[in-house]
């Protein structure tokens, strides 16, 4: 089966300590894993307008993501079983307050985004379940 190609923006979020916040997805088909923030780029829109779009709607915090600092490209199955080849480009925001508003998140994402954590580099590496990107340590930069 051919894959579609998915542009898609992450956010590092990270807060005064640190801390990285991730999301934990427990789906049907497949080990529970941790994700960054951030979601596809939809038609006509920037990555940076993505990634500004999807913090809002993940976390209810309304922020500029500054310039892109990374870019992974990843093949994968989304969680709609759709083979996708994402072109993720990645965005730093840094908050002081470590509240996350959950309210905009879709349907599908309220089933599957079960919870959140704030972890410190270290943390990751001790972390059993997967975590998505697996280089997240290396894209962190100190507080």
């Amino acid at each position: 089966m051919a894959r579609i190609a998915r542009p898609a923006a992450r956010i590092i979020l990270q807060d005064d300590l640190g801390r990285v916040l991730l999301f934990r997805f427990d789906v049907s088909d497949r080990p529970p894993f941790w994700c960054l923030p951030g979601g596809a780029v939809e038609p006509g829109e920037s990555y940076e307008a993505a990634a500004r779009r999807e913090l809002l709607e993940e976390t209810g915090i309304d922020a500029d993501p500054g310039e892109e600092i990374a870019r992974i490209v990843a093949d994968f199955v989304t969680l709609d079983g759709v083979p996708v080849n994402a072109d993720e480009r990645y965005f730093r925001v840094r908050v002081q307050q470590a509240e996350i508003d959950s309210a905009g998140h879709t349907e599908l994402e309220r089933r599957v985004m079960t919870s959140w954590r704030w972890f410190l580099p270290n943390e990751l590496n001790a972390l059993t379940e997967v975590f998505y990107p697996a280089n997240l340590a290396e894209l962190m930069s100190p507080a």
